[in-house]
């Protein structure tokens, strides 16, 4: 919820369609203008992205997506889906990796409780998509999730 304090203007956050039933924070998130996927249909999930990407080019639209999916509190990425790559490529636009520490030092799962802590924010070089296709999508992901890694491991004092 806080991202919506810093998200740059003309910026909409992608989120799974069940977040949208989580009592008050979905009704906040919701009115925040997140877009919501249905994970469980690919077509729908397809349709809305083609959407995005027409609103995107039309609009300068930004749009702020968690390419893992699902909160992980591992310490380390999860593989990454290929939905934001595959609109990053469709609208042709550059992606922008921004990779926050790891909290798991002040984070437990199990209590879903969060202590004192510091998060690091690093926000990584365009990496541009102008002239890729689908068939490029796959090495797309694959080197952003590389990057990603390593800064996240940099950034929580972690070696890769």
């Amino acid at each position: 919820l806080g991202l919506m304090e810093v998200l740059p203007d003309n910026c909409a956050q992608v989120g799974k369609k069940e977040l949208m039933y989580a009592g008050t924070v979905g009704l906040i998130i919701y009115l925040g203008g997140v877009i919501f996927i249905n994970r469980k249909s690919t077509t729908s999930a397809k349709m809305v992205m083609a959407e995005v990407a027409k609103t995107m080019a039309t609009d300068n639209v930004k749009v702020w997506v968690y390419p893992e999916g699902t909160r992980n509190c591992t310490g380390d990425l999860l593989p990454f889906k290929k939905g934001a790559f595959h609109l990053a490529v469709q609208a042709q636009v550059p992606v922008i990796p921004v990779v926050y520490s790891s909290f798991t030092t002040f984070y437990n799962p199990k209590k879903n409780l969060f202590t004192s802590g510091k998060i690091k924010v690093e926000v990584l070089p365009p990496i541009e998509t102008k002239g890729l296709t689908s068939d490029d999508v796959s090495d797309l992901t694959d080197r952003c999730f590389r990057t990603m890694r390593e800064t996240l491991f940099r950034l929580s004092g972690r070696p890769s």
